[in-house]
């Protein structure tokens, strides 16, 4: 399998580097035109805050890892990468990688899910610039399958391993039901802003945001349809809300302890939530000590974090054998794309049916006939198989340029012989 696969990511690069060879959607699509006039077929382009990687199946044997950096490099011209800042893969270890990164157990985050998300939007650019082929289609159908396995069997994608969202998974370990509360979130950077987005995901019954830049309140507020509170006004407004998140870079503390008293004297002491993802902190510890607050700063939320990071990392060598399962399957679908079991696969698909049919009308001869019924569907048969034979074997003397295996793949698919196959296995 002529698969190539470079990686620069977030263990083999810093941040910056990362940055200068990120590539963009609208510079994606012109990387991918540049790509095929360099004599590389198909592919995928997967680029991230967290990595960069070129997937391609080359239309010759000139096409190397050491072209596919260069590619990267010239059209994104970077300073201080090397080649030790990439990873290579080739084959059967290519495809095994991009499983590792759809299932999330090579990110950044253990079981970081966005980027299955992230991967199956690549492959969408891929289909739209015409750069998914017949194998590479087979290649991200496996990833989507293994990723949504690692998901649905096992926990790599359980628990909250960001702050904004251990605040939020905290709030529904106190409160229920988030349907019938509200919340405010004091800040809109972009722990505020993630903390704002997974409480509108978790079905809040209203939001609010403040910020001392009133346009960035605005704009957030648009994406969540929310409210805004003005910033020089929240203070008098936090007796409304039963959850309170902040994340500001304020330099001092924003709600005190008699700020927290007063709201929930005119709240008739229902209980209230707060939650201070800032550092320095924004809400005034001591505000744990008052009956009915729920007081949690980063130290706890970190505790939940590191948790359940433990629970994920437990739950690698699961996925890492849903990824052998489902790369096995692949190696042994693309193993038969080569055409002597193809041609075999071919002539026993048409064996059986001829077989099938003499059997049930056999009886509607006389016994020389039947034998002469078994010679002629045989000789039938065989002239019908002789110019696919040629062909198929035509091109398995064509190595390299990949096409024997979708001439293969194509006639496979167009009998049904896996799926066939397949079902009588199981």
């Amino acid at each position: 399998m002529n698969l190539i696969a470079i990686s620069i990511n977030h263990r083999t690069a810093p941040v910056d580097l990362r940055e200068a060879v990120y590539l963009k959607e609208d510079e994606i699509r012109p990387f991918i035109n540049l790509a095929k006039e360099n004599q590389i077929k198909e592919g995928l382009i997967l680029s991230t805050c967290n990595r960069t990687e070129i997937f391609g199946i080359p239309s010759s044997n000139d096409a190397n890892h050491e072209k596919f950096q260069s590619l990267l490099l010239n059209f994104k011209p970077a300073q201080n990468i090397t080649e030790q800042h990439f990873q290579k893969y080739v084959s059967r270890d290519a495809i095994r990688h991009l499983f590792c990164v759809a299932t999330g157990i090579d990110s950044l985050l253990v079981g970081d899910n966005q980027v299955f998300k992230q991967v199956k939007d690549s492959f969408q650019i891929a289909e739209e610039t015409n750069f998914a082929g017949y194998i590479m289609h087979r290649i991200f159908d496996a990833a989507i399958r293994t990723g949504k396995r690692a998901i649905s069997e096992t926990s790599i994608s359980g628990g909250a391993v960001t702050v904004s969202y251990a605040a939020v998974q905290l709030t529904e370990k106190i409160f229920s039901n988030l349907s019938k509360k509200s919340a405010l979130v004091i800040g809109t950077g972009e722990t505020g802003e993630i903390a704002a987005k997974h409480l509108s995901e978790k079905g809040i019954g209203s939001l609010a945001v403040t910020n001392r830049t009133h346009e960035k309140a605005d704009k957030l507020a648009l994406k969540l349809n929310a409210k805004v509170i003005p910033f020089s006004e929240f203070k008098d407004s936090i007796y409304k809300f039963d959850i309170i998140i902040s994340a500001t870079a304020s330099p001092e503390i924003l709600l005190s302890k008699d700020d927290v008293k007063a709201a929930l004297k005119k709240r008739s002491n229902n209980p209230m939530i707060l939650v201070d993802i800032a550092i320095p902190r924004d809400i005034d510890p001591e505000t744990r000590k008052i009956d009915y607050v729920f007081y949690h700063d980063l130290d706890s939320l970190n505790i939940i974090v590191e948790q359940n990071l433990t629970k994920r990392k437990s739950e690698i060598p699961k996925v890492e054998k849903i990824i052998e399962e489902e790369l096995d399957n692949f190696v042994e679908w693309y193993n038969s794309l080569q055409a002597a079991p193809a041609i075999k696969d071919l002539r026993d698909f048409f064996e059986e049916i001829r077989n099938e049919e003499v059997e049930r009308n056999k009886n509607k001869f006389s016994s020389e006939d039947q034998e002469k019924l078994d010679i002629v569907t045989k000789r039938i048969i065989n002239k019908i198989l002789h110019h696919p034979t040629i062909e198929l074997r035509k091109a398995d003397d064509s190595t390299g340029s990949g096409d024997s295996a979708t001439k293969i793949g194509i006639i496979r698919d167009l009998f049904g012989i896996n799926s066939r196959k397949k079902s009588e296995k199981d």
